[in-house]
């Protein structure tokens, strides 16, 4: 028999509204309504963690509180070996999203605590609920407060103990019961990040101050002259870059920097007018931030390119013993040590015998 063909794909793909893409993947998205996980983008999609990171992170984000996520339980449940799943509990460290910290409990014995975010970087800039709009009340309507034994409870979770319940017996328990444990404060529910974790800035920091144009060593008359030249050159061509006197006077210092390094004008003519953007709104702007920001480095001198002088290494040259023609090395011809030696010898053995 001929392998069964799946037409409900099929049909829903008839139902899709619209034109379909050429090419890629086609989505059918239907909603969910029991059994899901809410998962952003910035996890699904992020370019520094692996597919395997990705997934093991989706699996913990769907386990409810009380859960084990240790190496070991998590390589029961997946596919993947307990070295993969450490890995990628290693890259979900680095980037913030997972955090594991030790605490002491009130007996002595040390644990594990494993705090998983579900959006780290919400935690660099939180931003406060915005209190809800009250209704207005009409003046003659006045509600007093029910006294406290009349006030109502808030509604708990089916299968959870109230504020005054206590757990059944025979009622089965949701999560497993786990020993008392210390709360983290509540001033800070999280380990700070590791420093790894990008840093955005808001939008309304200060932003640094621009860097200074270059100058020159010596901004001497030719340098001035050639810079100026260059300048009021410029839009003949490049029509854009129609600079008034007062931008050429700021401007010819940063040129001159360039043309003091030994920059041809037909090269920085081609790096200050290539890849415009369009339109062109503050052409003084513009290359007041390229002759900053690409000025190029000094040419290196001729003693800069020689190549490093080896250091010399001095050679005691071989001598020939004058006594018994042994090679020894010494820096003046003579004895050898042996010789040396038979020699101090017998002139002790003389003067004892005097």
């Amino acid at each position: 028999m001929d392998t069964q063909q799946n037409t409900a794909l099929s049909r829903a793909l008839a139902e899709i509204p619209g034109p379909l893409p050429a090419r890629g993947v086609i989505h059918i998205a239907i909603p969910h309504t029991d059994r899901f996980t809410v998962v952003g983008n910035h996890l699904a999609q992020h370019p520094g963690l692996s597919c395997t990171a990705v997934g093991i992170a989706v699996r913990i984000q769907s386990l409810p509180q009380g859960v084990e996520v240790g190496i070991k339980a998590l390589a029961a449940r997946c596919r993947e070996g307990e070295k993969r799943v450490a890995a990628a509990l290693r890259e979900l460290e680095a980037f913030g999203y997972l955090q594991r910290v030790r605490n002491r409990l009130p007996s002595g014995r040390v644990i594990t605590r494993t705090i998983f975010c579900n959006q780290p970087t919400a935690l660099l800039h939180p931003r406060s609920p915005a209190a809800a709009p009250t209704p207005p009340r009409a003046p003659a309507q006045t509600e007093t407060p029910a006294p406290a034994a009349e006030q109502p409870m808030p509604p708990t979770p089916t299968g959870l103990p109230g504020p005054s319940e206590t757990p059944s017996p025979e009622a089965p328990a949701l999560f497993p019961v786990l020993p008392p444990q210390p709360q983290l404060p509540q001033s800070s529910p999280f380990v700070p990040l590791p420093p790894s974790l990008p840093l955005v800035p808001p939008p309304t920091a200060p932003k640094p101050p621009p860097a200074p144009l270059p100058r020159p060593d010596a901004l001497t008359p030719e340098l001035d002259r050639a810079a100026t030249a260059f300048l009021s050159d410029l839009r003949r061509h490049a029509p854009q870059f129609m600079l008034s006197e007062t931008d050429v006077r700021q401007l010819v210092p940063g040129v001159a920097a360039w043309l003091e390094r030994a920059a041809r004008p037909d090269a920085v003519r081609r790096i200050l007018t290539t890849d415009l953007p369009h339109p062109l709104r503050h052409p003084a702007k513009l290359l007041k931030h390229r002759l900053t920001a690409l000025l190029p480095p000094p040419l290196p001198g001729s003693h800069d390119l020689a190549a490093p002088a080896r250091p010399r290494v001095t050679v005691t040259p071989f001598q020939t013993c004058d006594d018994c023609d042994r090679a020894f090395r010494s820096p003046a011809p003579g004895h050898c040590r042996d010789c040396r030696e038979h020699r101090e010898h017998r002139s002790e053995a003389t003067r004892t015998a005097a």
